[in-house]
């Protein structure tokens, strides 16, 4: 199983949303703190969204530290990219876990301080509100309604 979480992140690198997908099992659940949990396809065009908004940009990301912790799999990955709502450089620094069923990937959990990211991606305001579960809720509106967006445009 490690070898299909260096498969995820070779595309993640390479910004092809398709082969990441593929890593995915068709019930697979993600979470993290920007998007909160996103289940089956609507996990998938996440990663669509990501890849396609990144793509000739100033994007990079490097995975490191892969490795299995008996039926589990872990990554240490971080991101490098300009913010476009604020123009401000980001990077985030991500732990990962994994869990597996029928040789692909379940369970995707990313760890993140959010309050870290919203001070590098929003300035004075991110610093001031990025801890607060209201900016959490407000954040996870604003990806999840970015995403119910890109899905309705791509099936439209």
């Amino acid at each position: 199983m490690k070898s299909l979480i260096e498969e995820f992140y070779r595309a993640f690198e390479e910004l092809d949303a398709e082969k990441m997908v593929a890593c995915y099992h068709e019930e697979v659940v993600f979470h993290d703190p920007a998007f909160g949990t996103l289940k089956g396809e609507r996990a998938k065009n996440m990663w669509r969204m990501l890849c396609r908004s990144q793509k000739g940009k100033d994007f990079k990301v490097t995975a490191s530290n892969i490795r299995m912790d008996g039926t589990k799999g872990l990554a240490h990955w971080e991101a490098h990219y300009t913010f476009s709502q604020t123009d401000r450089r980001v990077h985030n620094i991500i732990e990962a876990e994994f869990e597996f069923r029928d040789g692909k990937i379940i369970r995707h959990t990313d760890r993140f301080n959010l309050h870290r990211w919203a001070r590098q991606a929003l300035g004075p305001v991110g610093y001031l509100i990025g801890w607060t579960p209201f900016f959490r809720k407000k954040l996870q509106e604003q990806t999840n309604g970015m995403l119910t967006g890109f899905i309705q445009s791509k099936d439209g």
